[in-house]
């Protein structure tokens, strides 16, 4: 399979609703078929998600894109990420912002990630295991904040790790569906814009789902 021909395919199908351009050439960088098993390589390029294991996915293309288009990254940003995943999200934040932390639950998934975006080059990623708390307060503040997995509200525990002026992106709603939304913090009062439904795995920890 010509996996470029294929992921320059996607990239010229998203750019018709996707207008950062720094996004889309990010994209058209990240070799998504090295993020997914071996038996989906050939859908790697799908605007689709895909399982990665221990009931995981990776996410649409569209909606990657779409979430990563409304932090409104410039390149030397501090962003955070809940949910690393198979680490391709993680890879494109990378492309464009100075430093990204992030956390995953499955350890196994952790690792594999690590593995990968080592392979391609990327020194500006930490990788860490969620604890009890959601996010990384070690580090906070931070510029960004990026969520790949549903909340039943917006969380206390990370606006307090965004900066005044940062942006959050997150899905909120049930575990079955959620709106995606995003959130912009102010000194006084916060502003939230909705931006359509979407469907992800649920958000396990404090100020989350439970389990």
């Amino acid at each position: 399979m010509d996996f470029n021909a294929a992921r320059a395919k996607l990239i010229k199908y998203l750019s018709s609703e996707i207008k950062d351009k720094r996004v889309l050439a990010a994209m058209s960088r990240i070799p998504r078929e090295e993020f997914v098993p071996p038996e989906y390589r050939h859908q790697a390029y799908e605007d689709r998600p895909l399982p990665i294991g221990w009931e995981q996915t990776i996410s649409q293309p569209y909606i990657i894109a779409l979430m990563t288009e409304a932090l409104e990254l410039s390149g030397s940003e501090k962003v955070l990420e809940l949910g690393t995943g198979s680490g391709y999200q993680t890879a494109i934040l990378a492309e464009l912002a100075g430093q990204v932390i992030t956390v995953e639950r499955v350890s196994s998934l952790a690792k594999s990630a690590r593995k990968v975006l080592d392979s391609l080059g990327h020194n500006n990623i930490e990788i860490h295991l969620a604890g009890e708390t959601l996010g990384w307060k070690q580090e906070a503040p931070y510029d960004a904040i990026m969520v790949t997995a549903g909340a039943p509200g917006i969380p206390d525990d990370l606006l307090s790790q965004l900066a005044v002026g940062g942006r959050m992106i997150i899905p909120v709603g049930s575990r079955y569906t959620q709106e995606l939304c995003k959130v912009t913090k102010r000194q006084d009062r916060n502003l939230v814009k909705k931006m359509g439904g979407c469907r992800f795995v649920s958000l396990i920890g404090k100020n989350a789902w439970e389990n």
